[in-house]
């Protein structure tokens, strides 16, 4: 901690960081080049969401290398093979739930409200948009690559290593009950409120908030990682506020009759005891 109070900035090659940003940000722009072809061929731009966890890796790959010369070897290992972990877990995940299935009724909804191309569209409202958080949002994982300090010279790294893990325990169990509930024909239209399902309605995305806010807090541990701490906040905001929980929400309950109840008496986001019915 008192590496990020001490003003040791000093030591952070500065210069270093700001070369790698533009290659960082165009490794993103080359991902969703080759994810927006594929899209194109497969007509389907509900693969750009396997190109999200894949990007976050390639960013992270890209500033380790970067990084050789100003970064603590253990931290980069570090940060590079927890964002490996989530980024490919989360990939394989999606691309196996949405094998054989057509276009996303979300991007359907967007791509719907094209006024000409619907290519271009899609550019303007996804594919851009989605670059640039994922660019935003991998901050702190770009700054980690850099700092200097001893991976040991703060307890903060293991903070968020912890948080990392019940965060990806919270994805993954989550995605493999849900996943396991829709393969059960005799389970169609109703609802999960089991497991982690009863205590939240979103397992997956509280174990993604806390995914980012474990590898921001690594980069927090030392100069100059606080500085990115908008980067945890947006990716929580999106996943609570914006195009995660709501988005989803926003009619499914019109599908599956029973969710209005389980709103009533389950965590919206944050994992807590179920609430008590009013009677």
């Amino acid at each position: 901690m008192s590496d990020l109070l001490s003003g040791t900035g000093a030591t952070f090659d500065w210069s270093a960081f700001a070369a790698a940003l533009p290659w960082t940000a165009l490794v993103v722009v080359v991902l969703l080049a080759a994810t927006l072809a594929v899209a194109l061929r497969v007509g389907r731009h509900a693969v750009i969401d396997i190109a999200w966890g894949l990007g976050f890796v390639a960013i992270a790959a890209v500033a380790f290398g970067l990084g050789g010369v100003s970064g603590d070897a253990a931290r980069r290992w570090l940060v590079l093979a927890l964002t490996t972990l989530w980024g490919t877990r989360l990939a394989v995940h999606i691309g196996l739930r949405s094998r054989g299935k057509g276009e996303d009724r979300r991007y359907e909804e967007v791509l719907s409200r094209a006024g000409g191309s619907r290519t271009a569209h899609a550019v303007r409202t996804v594919y851009l948009p989605q670059g640039a958080i994922m660019w935003f949002v991998s901050l702190p994982v770009q700054v980690a690559m850099f700092q200097p300090q001893s991976l040991n010279a703060s307890p903060l790294v293991w903070v968020g290593a912890a948080l990392w893990a019940v965060g990806f325990a919270f994805e993954t169990v989550g995605d493999w009950q849900l996943t396991r509930f829709s393969s059960d024909p005799a389970n169609r239209g109703r609802v999960l409120d089991t497991g982690l399902w009863r205590y939240t309605r979103h397992p997956n995305y509280f174990g993604d908030a806390c995914v980012w806010w474990g590898l921001s807090v690594v980069a927090f541990s030392a100069w100059p990682g606080i500085l990115t701490v908008l980067s945890p906040v947006l990716m929580t905001w999106l996943l609570a506020r914006g195009t995660g929980k709501p988005l989803l929400e926003k009619d499914i309950g019109s599908r599956r009759p029973g969710y209005r109840e389980y709103v009533e008496r389950t965590s919206g986001f944050l994992p807590l005891p179920p609430r008590r019915r009013r009677h």
